[in-house]
């Protein structure tokens, strides 16, 4: 159904309802929505979604025609409402309904290089400029946009979509519906160089990337091979924009990643954890399960229990920025001083 646009209210209930409970209130469900808008900016046959309660105050002027609510907000509301008790995994779920997605038609472009021992799938699309080296294989359905490279002896996964000006270099291996979005670089060059007497002497990379299944990476992000093994990237792993990612990493399965975060290389990282913003790892560590990482934070070492772990100093104004940085410098002779008085007081 994808790239459709118009629906029943009934229709996007039932879509909902496939995964989760959801419910109409105060609505014709033969009403017809076209599209989705915020609460702020929603007209009349588009639908919209209250997730964040601090949006609350945008409600009373909404103009949309059906509002996605939690049961304790719809008292807020007098328009038409999907009733559902998680409404950002509902609108996560219609987005797919609203999504202007272009069908890509099997086969080569004209302009597109394929390599004669390449193995290309029937119902893949190769688009314009598109490179694929000797040995690669691209998968069922598999699509690659306009200039595309794809090294030798890689592998894009069935249903996979290569976004335009992607690389992937030798011997990279996506697995199944893996998304990877414009001028990523997939199986760069690992950072390695020996120190020597008469310079750096570079130390060649011999590993490569392996992707799983239903991994997103996002535009511009780099993810480079292995130094011997290869770079590992986990099922369902989901990696934002200009995110560097050195060689012999690993990352386990649904972990999230957002955008500038930087991990150094051989960090190995557990599955379902969430790495904020900015977040910074020190190479050789390795952080379990279920870690959640708050924006900009530097991991200077292993993390091996659950839970949510921050750095760093909130923002603050200027004027007690600069008074708290002066103490910052005192803090070991303050600490010094504490420790005199704390020797001289007598014993409980």
């Amino acid at each position: 159904m994808s790239g459709q646009r118009d629906y029943t209210i009934e229709t996007l209930v039932n879509h909902v309802a496939e995964k989760l409970p959801a419910e109409l209130c105060d609505i014709n469900p033969d009403v017809t929505i076209s599209s989705m808008a915020t609460l702020q900016l929603a007209q009349p046959g588009q639908l919209s979604f209250l997730a964040n309660p601090s949006y609350r105050k945008y409600l009373a002027d909404c103009q949309a025609s059906v509002v996605i609510l939690h049961p304790n907000e719809v008292e807020h509301f007098s328009g038409g409402k999907i009733i559902c008790p998680q409404p950002y995994i509902a609108f996560a779920l219609l987005t797919e309904l609203f999504r202007k997605a272009h069908a890509a038609e099997a086969g080569v472009h004209p302009s597109a290089s394929v390599n004669c021992s390449a193995q290309v799938a029937s119902s893949a699309s190769i688009g314009p400029n598109c490179v694929v080296e000797a040995g690669a294989q691209i998968g069922e359905r598999a699509r690659l946009m306009a200039g595309a490279y794809i090294g030798a002896e890689a592998i894009v996964g069935d249903d996979s979509v290569i976004h335009p000006n992607v690389s992937l270099g030798q011997g990279v291996r996506l697995g199944q519906r893996v998304e990877i979005h414009p001028n990523a670089v997939i199986g760069s060059e690992g950072f390695g160089f020996a120190q020597t007497p008469e310079g750096w002497l570079k130390v060649h990379q011999l590993g490569s990337v392996e992707i799983g299944n239903d991994a997103e990476i996002g535009a511009s992000t780099t993810i480079d091979r292995g130094a011997l093994d290869n770079t590992v990237i986990g099922n369902g792993v989901k990696i934002d924009n200009q995110v560097q990612i050195a060689h012999n990493v690993q990352i386990g399965d649904n972990t999230a990643i957002a955008a500038c975060v930087g991990i150094s290389g051989s960090a190995i990282i557990g599955r379902n954890c969430t790495l904020a913003g900015g977040v910074g790892l020190v190479g050789h560590i390795e952080l379990a399960d279920n870690v959640h990482i708050t924006g900009m934070t530097m991991v200077t070492k292993s993390i091996g229990e659950a839970g949510s772990y921050s750095s760093g100093t909130p923002m603050m104004a200027t004027d007690k920025w600069r008074r708290s940085a002066v103490r910052f410098s005192q803090l070991d002779t303050m600490a010094s001083g504490l420790r005199k008085l704390q020797k001289g007081q007598p014993k409980d």
